[in-house]
């Protein structure tokens, strides 16, 4: 018996402004939208995504906030869009793994690093701002939980401006995963990878650049001399005016960390416990620190885009 099957949703569908821009070879910045609707709570998380946009824009290039909505992935969104991400009830956490469910059941949800970085260079994007990136997990000997990330950056061609991986993570574990899987870690005006939350991590870096255009031409290099598709980093740290106090952060993560074994909590639920943990334990300041690191990645990511469209 033939049954009727119904039409999967189209797989991008592009902004006009977003499609403009690339047509024109203009600078487009990609942005994730997880910190809009799980990252900050309402009604902040509206006027923070707003003012990325806005910084984007004021850098000279185009922003494309990417979410997954009725199954389509949404490359730039307009404003009753961005809205909904920040306020609908229930929306999706949407990494990578998930896109094809999300395209065939017209989910909506809001994309990770992974989707995010994904789904920009199959729209033709190539620089992409977020805050941190995940990463290789504590204790990853015992239970082998490493980010989608990482194997994601490690074949797809994008410029991913970032603080560095987020504390809570292993992160000479996952210097060493980035160095394995060919993805090239840059610091920008910094030898030392960021820590997210704080200025420094402590891990020192092989290749430190001071201005967008010498991450433009990185990118060139990459494309001349081939190869696998893999990503750039940009790492950019938080000000050390406006991180996380340093004895602050490590008492409230190792309480989080014992929380959270006492707790069992694993998989994919250990990072939000561990993030939300941190922000109730400083009073919000891991919050402020981390969108102090996410506004000056979206402006050093716009600034970049501006470089590499010059000559691309």
């Amino acid at each position: 018996m033939r049954t009727t099957q119904q039409p999967i949703a189209p797989a991008l569908r592009l902004s006009q402004e977003v499609a403009g821009a690339l047509a024109q070879g203009s600078p487009v910045v990609a942005l994730e939208s997880t910190i809009i609707s799980h990252g900050l709570p309402q009604p902040r998380n509206l006027e923070v995504a707003t003012e990325l946009e806005e910084t984007v824009r004021e850098c000279g290039a185009v922003p494309a906030t990417i979410a997954v909505l009725d199954g389509v992935a949404c490359i730039g969104l307009d404003a009753g869009e961005l809205k909904r991400v920040a306020t609908e009830p229930g929306l999706r956490k949407l990494g990578f793994r998930d896109l094809p469910a999300a395209a065939a059941l017209r989910a909506s949800g809001a994309t990770t690093v992974s989707a995010t970085s994904f789904l920009a260079a199959r729209a033709g994007i190539r620089v992409f701002a977020t805050g941190g990136l995940g990463g290789v997990h504590r204790g990853w000997t015992d239970c082998q939980d490493e980010s989608a990330d990482i194997d994601m950056l490690s074949r797809t061609r994008i410029t991913v401006v970032c603080a560095g991986v987020k504390s809570i993570l292993d992160v000479p574990a996952t210097l060493q995963r980035l160095e394995t899987r060919g993805v090239t870690v840059a610091g920008f005006r910094t030898d030392e990878f960021p820590g997210f939350y704080l200025h420094t991590s402590g891990e020192r870096m092989d290749w430190r650049i001071e201005t967008a255009d010498e991450a433009a031409a990185i990118m060139r290099a990459q494309d001349a001399l081939g190869g696998p598709e893999t990503a750039l980093v940009v790492a950019n740290p938080v000000p050390l005016a406006e991180q996380l106090d340093p004895a602050l952060h490590d008492r409230v993560l190792a309480e989080a960390l014992a929380a959270a074994e006492r707790e069992k909590i694993t998989g994919q639920a250990i990072t939000p416990f561990l993030l939300d943990y941190l922000v109730r334990g400083t009073g919000g300041a891991s919050l402020e620190a981390n969108l102090a690191a996410v506004r000056g990645n979206t402006r050093i990511a716009a600034q970049i885009a501006a470089s590499w469209s010059k000559e691309s």
